[in-house]
């Protein structure tokens, strides 16, 4: 939503029902709010007890609006901990609800709850080193290091390349294997191109399959799987899953050819197995709109690092792109960033951030020797200057940090 239309408001709004609700005996927050809650009853999700806990990790990011944040502090914790008695003697969280996105089996040691609270106490000690409280901060750190340490000795199957659902079954999950890459619950690079390539080998003609949902192809799930291929490594097998899964759901005849659908089913007929009546499928689903905010954050790489993009990072993988052009508004101001491949490996960046802002540039490593100039247009000299070695197999990243707010350019240009 902050990369399409920007309203904050309504986000905030949304997460003061959920946080009005709280249990305030025990920290649960809901799985939805009222008046859903007051039909069903409560029902206690693992997973979107901590969605609700990043979403306010998320809006501070967004907005930084610290009042709001020292306002949910105290709740936040609340429920920070609720999750956390939840971890056994393996050092796993131990999932006693089955909850969630519509999937099957969730329970027990669940790669996907694990990787999301994993990446819940990333987001932990972030927001409390914000708010100078870090007498919590051992503590997460120590539940961290027994979440990886565990994930990795009990559920990792070296054999397929991929986490086990759980140690119960040999199920290999869509959302778990993603949301382990997205945490960095992995140990290294070469374990995230493993689950990248073994995800990208699964796909069917009309997408990327959820086994832990049977036979459904969900494109919420889907849009962590596209993350993850870039954060892998990947960035062509994320461009390439775009263009087959949601191409597939904006030209197949028996979709608006506008919205995107809930889920339908990995053959292509649009049944969708949680669900035992079709017309119950949403056909316009925000929540299967993941694109929209990874082309802006990965292909035109436009990063907020700190709050309202107090630091930002402009990161540009085009893939088999030519042009990419995107930008959106915080507090601070606008940021934009438009990328034009320059062939034989180079390309070309415009961009600009809003002034008294600091942050840093970047792009994939080149295989080509070749030369980095960041110009501030205002001066029209180049203010840096870097002789690049490439290297016949490039990784990581070429960053460039220390840079002021302002509009600049940047350029790679290959010598050889």
């Amino acid at each position: 939503m902050f990369v399409s239309t920007n309203d904050m408001g309504t986000v905030k709004e949304s997460m003061d029902s959920l946080f009005a609700i709280q249990n305030k005996s025990t920290g649960q927050l809901p799985y939805a709010g009222d008046p859903f809650q007051l039909l069903i009853g409560p029902i206690y999700s693992p997973t979107y007890h901590m969605y609700n806990l990043i979403d306010i990790y998320d809006y501070y990011q967004y907005t930084q609006d610290l009042e709001y944040l020292q306002g949910k502090w105290e709740q936040w914790k609340f429920g920070l901990n609720f999750s956390l008695s939840f971890i056994d003697e393996t050092g796993l969280f131990n999932a006693t609800g089955s909850a969630d996105w519509l999937r099957f089996g969730m329970g027990g040691h669940n790669i996907e709850a694990n990787a999301i609270l994993y990446y819940t106490l990333s987001t932990a000690m972030k927001l409390g080193a914000v708010l100078n409280d870090t007498v919590d901060m051992p503590r997460w750190r120590n539940a961290s290091d027994y979440i990886k340490r565990g994930a990795n000795e009990l559920l990792w199957n070296a054999t397929a390349g991929m986490y086990r659902d759980n140690e119960t079954t040999s199920l290999m999950p869509q959302d778990g294997n993603s949301w382990a890459v997205i945490a960095n619950l992995t140990e290294s690079l070469e374990q995230s191109a493993q689950i990248s390539s073994g995800l990208r080998s699964r796909w069917t003609a009309y997408g990327a399959p959820a086994p832990e949902a049977s036979t459904a192809i969900s494109p919420y799930v889907g849009g962590y799987e596209i993350q993850m291929h870039t954060l892998a490594g990947n960035v062509s097998a994320s461009l390439d899953l775009i263009r087959l899964q949601w191409g597939f759901m904006l030209d197949d005849p028996r979709m608006t050819n506008s919205t995107f659908i809930e889920g339908y089913r990995n053959d292509g007929e649009l049944k969708y197995a949680p669900y035992s009546n079709d017309p119950r499928i949403s056909h316009s689903h925000g929540w299967a709109t993941g694109p929209t905010s990874y082309l802006t954050f990965y292909v035109a790489g436009l990063q907020i690092v700190t709050a309202a993009g107090q630091t930002w990072r402009v990161a540009p993988q085009l893939g088999d792109l030519q042009r990419v052009d995107a930008g959106y508004q915080t507090p601070l101001g606008d940021f934009a960033a438009q990328t034009n491949a320059t062939g034989n490996g180079g390309l070309s960046t415009d961009f600009s951030t809003p002034d008294g802002t600091e942050g840093s540039v970047a792009i994939p490593y080149p295989s080509c020797d070749g030369l980095l100039t960041l110009t501030r247009q205002v001066e029209h000299e180049a203010c840096v200057t870097v002789e690049v070695k490439g290297q016949s197999q490039a990784k990581g990243n070429l960053e460039v940090a220390g840079i002021d707010g302002g509009l600049y350019r940047m350029v790679f240009e290959c010598q050889s």
